[in-house]
């Protein structure tokens, strides 16, 4: 079966060039972390927080996954692709869930209200929301989270990302990344958090922040309204 996710490559973050079904990555250093550190009652508690995205996001270190784009049907509410595949997207559903947030759930319920709000791209020929694919979607997610009020400006000031944010990026076409800003900083500018991210080699952390144009910037934490972000430094 054809991918329903379109891989293209980056030349040393430059310039993408669209390869066929795989995404190379080259001049970009892997900093790993270990999640396994002692975390706030804020971090602990039950409530959607951006320390907790932070702290989730870093936990899916440990798991290994492998990028693979193929349309596989799941079950509805809290359906999962197996554990062991993933793509960008599946890195950020997978850490809202451990905050007991089903971003299927929740995106499929609003388009099936307001189809026509989201994107429709030509190749993917919708007609009517899919359960199964349309949360893995970066698109459908910028949509979703503008939506619901999470956008946020963005800027070239790394002070602007914080831990527990959302950002997404171009690789050029229609196609676009996102990945999790998360509480570790970066070995060459302290002032800069590292993102953890799929992008065709796994779950990694990496200083790539600014490195691809920024397309959206997002805060997101549902239940949790009037929140005053406390600093994770």
């Amino acid at each position: 079966m054809s991918s329903v996710f379109d891989m293209p490559s980056l030349s040393k973050w430059g310039v993408p060039v669209i390869l066929t079904g795989v995404l190379m990555l080259a001049g970009c250093s892997v900093q790993q972390a270990s999640p396994d550190v002692k975390r706030s009652a804020s971090a602990r508690s039950n409530v959607a927080t951006p320390e907790r995205l932070s702290y989730a996001a870093l936990d899916r270190l440990r798991h290994r996954v492998v990028y693979d784009g193929r349309y596989i049907p799941i079950s509805y509410p809290n359906g999962d692709v197996p554990a062991n595949v993933g793509v960008c997207t599946d890195t950020v559903i997978r850490s809202y869930r451990k905050l007991g947030v089903d971003l299927q759930r929740l995106v499929h319920e609003d388009m099936a209200r307001n189809f026509y709000a989201y994107p429709n791209l030509p190749k993917w020929g919708l007609s009517r929301p899919d359960p199964n694919i349309d949360h893995r979607r970066v698109h459908n997610l910028k949509a979703f989270f503008q939506r619901h009020g999470a956008n946020v400006p963005v800027t070239g000031s790394p002070a602007d990302y914080r831990p527990g944010d959302l950002v997404t990026w171009s690789l050029g076409g229609d196609q676009e990344h996102i990945g999790i800003v998360v509480n570790r900083k970066s070995p060459t500018d302290p002032r800069r958090h590292l993102v953890v991210h799929n992008i065709a080699e796994g779950e990694k952390i990496e200083d790539v922040l600014f490195t691809m144009p920024i397309t959206g910037h997002y805060r997101y934490f549902p239940g949790n309204t009037g929140l005053k972000y406390v600093s994770t430094q």
